[in-house]
């Protein structure tokens, strides 16, 4: 089976999701403007001045065609005539069709066209379509403005959000679908609110402007160009209800794609090493098609409104064109109204068009905007307190009393342990990957918040002060770097960005990280990407190492900070992590138990709880779990 084939049978077996509450997105989207209502309500002023204004040029245009048939039918009439007597004579001739067009005519027998007049009124229409055309700039550049200062403020209230939503938001979601909320669904409610605005603004206007116009011309004319007004209606919802379903699912197919790539793209060498290549590429191709249909099929449902609108709207027009030849044969309209009139058919049928098309836009951009939206609604974290831990000068006490966690309420990680690290010891944690020891650390540092118990710093609870007031007291080096594009010397200050050129050079040395940066060609301006790729494993470690050195925390977690550099490079580090460690409380996650041999006290875990506590020697000599693991 083909791939169109097979993602036609996709679509099919699995319908679209339906947007959750279309109406409901549109209105807050609407409010997102409220804080920039006074520059709205000047471009709704100048849109209806402007509007206003357009509308009255077609008018304009009709009488300087009047000027023109009447100046060519009087010139063809005996001069010395009243128009009474042309009528008259024409009656008395048998040409009553003559005489009736005549009657309805505003014509001075034997006078020819007027061309002064024909002049000014034509210059009349060119000066107020230039009006119109300034007003509408200028509309359209506040409009501009004022959708992009929306847009700046909804992009920082998603930035907000991402520093007050918990970890486990980020444990549970791939990284490409956030990012593609936060980028393309952001842009794609830009675009669509720049269009949808500016043209339903316009639009209803427009259609409202010309519908009094095209009263004051004909209103049994007026009432056949409206009597097709609900079957565009009719048409349109009829097509967008089919349409409306497929963007939703349009955006989130491509935030799936999304997270596929960004996930492909950051593991790539994984994926290459592990002959996952064709496996990459078939499960985009998959995404890409389901990306491909969904699209498809909403531009494709979308876009025959414009057409069908149309249709429609020509059905009025040639009705106009019919009933409108018959009123100026018979006197009943003149020449140049029916053609201002068929004018404002156009313009009136125009703006209905344009709306229709428009609301495949308007369905695009809700869609996205439901998607942020859920977004910026996701559950927070716990309040901060105002609180902040005592400012003290030497090492804390840091204490676990009772604590339990679990990620999930029927899977505990944690279970009802207690530990205490004394000011300026070293405590190391140790056992099976799974046990719980980076989970410690978590809560150490908030990032999860306990179920039950207690941990004190201090003797402070952390649940009590404010994160940022603990965390600043916390230095952290973990198992997986993390380098921003930049430069070196920048990545190493991240913790301090006003410190010294002189300290983050201590800094550096102290971790080693001087030894290599020499041998790069701008040194500490060397600029590495977001990943840190264009330097090795060992060397991103040793910079984070540095980072830490020169944040001098006076608490310090070293989770598996070793483990990307070889046995000499380890060794140099362990002896800089006593120099760190040095009148500092320090705790040490490890697997390797050659890195924790001089540590004050070792924890020994299982299953979330702690089976064995105390020194190298002291653990080794009880033969237990910690001797197995050496032995091991």
């Amino acid at each position: 089976m083909s791939g169109p084939m097979r993602g036609a049978l996709r679509m099919q077996q699995a319908p679209a999701e339906k947007s959750r509450d279309f109406t409901g997105s549109a209105l807050r989207l609407v409010k997102r403007l409220i804080p920039q209502r006074g520059m709205a309500a000047a471009v709704i002023v100048l849109s209806v001045f402007g509007i206003a204004i357009g509308v009255i040029g077609p008018r304009i245009l009709g009488h300087a065609t009047d000027l023109l048939f009447n100046g060519v039918i009087g010139r063809q009439l005996p001069a010395g005539l009243t128009k009474e007597q042309a009528i008259s004579a024409a009656r008395a001739r048998g040409d009553t069709t003559f005489a009736d067009l005549l009657s309805g005519m505003n014509v001075v027998p034997g006078q020819g066209v007027d061309f002064g007049a024909v002049g000014r009124t034509l210059l009349l229409a060119l000066g107020l379509y230039l009006v119109a055309a300034l007003l509408v700039w200028m509309q359209a550049r506040l409009l501009n403005v004022t959708v992009q200062r929306t847009m700046v403020a909804l992009r920082s209230d998603v930035e907000a959000k991402v520093h007050r939503l918990p970890l486990s938001h980020f444990d549970t979601r791939q990284r490409g679908e956030l990012l593609s909320r936060v980028t393309n669904d952001i842009d794609n409610i830009q675009t669509s609110v720049s269009v949808t605005i500016s043209q339903l603004l316009t639009s209803v206007l427009t259609v409202l402007a010309v519908l009094v116009m095209m009263l004051t011309i004909s209103p049994l004319l007026t009432l056949i160009t409206v009597f097709t007004v609900p079957l565009s209606l009719w048409a349109t919802r009829t097509i967008t209800k089919r349409s409306q379903k497929m963007f939703v699912a349009q955006w989130r197919n491509t935030g799936r794609l999304n997270a596929h790539i960004e996930e492909t793209y950051s593991g790539f060498t994984v994926v290459k090493t592990f002959g996952h290549r064709a496996g990459a590429r078939e499960q985009f191709s998959e995404f890409n098609e389901d990306v491909f249909h969904a699209s498809f099929g909403a531009q494709f449902f979308s876009g025959l409104v414009s057409p069908a609108t149309t249709f429609i709207g020509n059905l009025s027009y040639v009705a106009v064109a019919v009933v409108g030849g018959l009123q100026v044969a018979t006197g009943q309209i003149t020449l140049g109204s029916i053609q201002a009139f068929i004018q404002y058919v156009r313009q009136f049928n125009q703006p209905l068009t344009q709306v229709a098309a428009m609301y495949n836009t308007l369905q695009s951009g809700v869609a996205s905007a439901e998607r942020v939206f859920d977004f910026l609604d996701e559950p927070e974290q716990s309040p901060d307190r105002d609180a902040v831990l005592p400012a003290v000068g030497h090492a804390p006490r840091v204490e676990f009393e009772h604590v339990s966690f679990a990620y999930r309420e029927d899977t505990p990680v944690i279970a009802d342990l207690s530990l205490v690290a004394s000011p300026g010891s070293t405590t190391a944690i140790v056992g099976p990957t799974g046990v719980g020891k980076t989970t410690l650390v978590n809560l150490l540092m908030r990032f999860y918040d306990v179920d039950s118990g207690r941990i004190l710093v201090d003797g402070v609870d952390t649940a009590t002060v404010s994160r940022h007031s603990l965390r600043s007291r916390i230095g952290m080096v973990l198992q997986d770097t993390w380098l921003f594009a930049g430069t070196i010397r920048e990545n190493i200050a991240y913790g301090r960005p006003d410190a010294t050129d002189d300290e983050v050079i201590e800094a550096a040395r102290a971790a080693y990280v001087d030894r290599f940066v020499h041998t790069l060609p701008d040194g500490y301006e060397t600029r590495v990407s977001d990943d840190g790729g264009n330097i090795s494993a060992g060397e991103k470690q040793l910079i984070t190492i540095a980072r830490a050195f020169l944040a001098r925390p006076q608490l310090l977690i070293l989770d598996e900070a070793t483990s990307s550099v070889d046995t000499r490079t380890e060794l140099l580090i362990q002896q800089a992590m006593g120099e760190l460690r040095r009148d500092r409380t320090c705790f040490i996650i490890a697997h390797r138990l050659s890195t924790i041999r001089d540590a004050d006290l070792i924890l020994v875990m299982e299953a979330g709880r702690i089976v064995e506590q105390g020194t190298h020697a002291e653990l080794l000599a009880r033969r237990g779990e910690y001797w197995s693991m050496t032995q091991a």
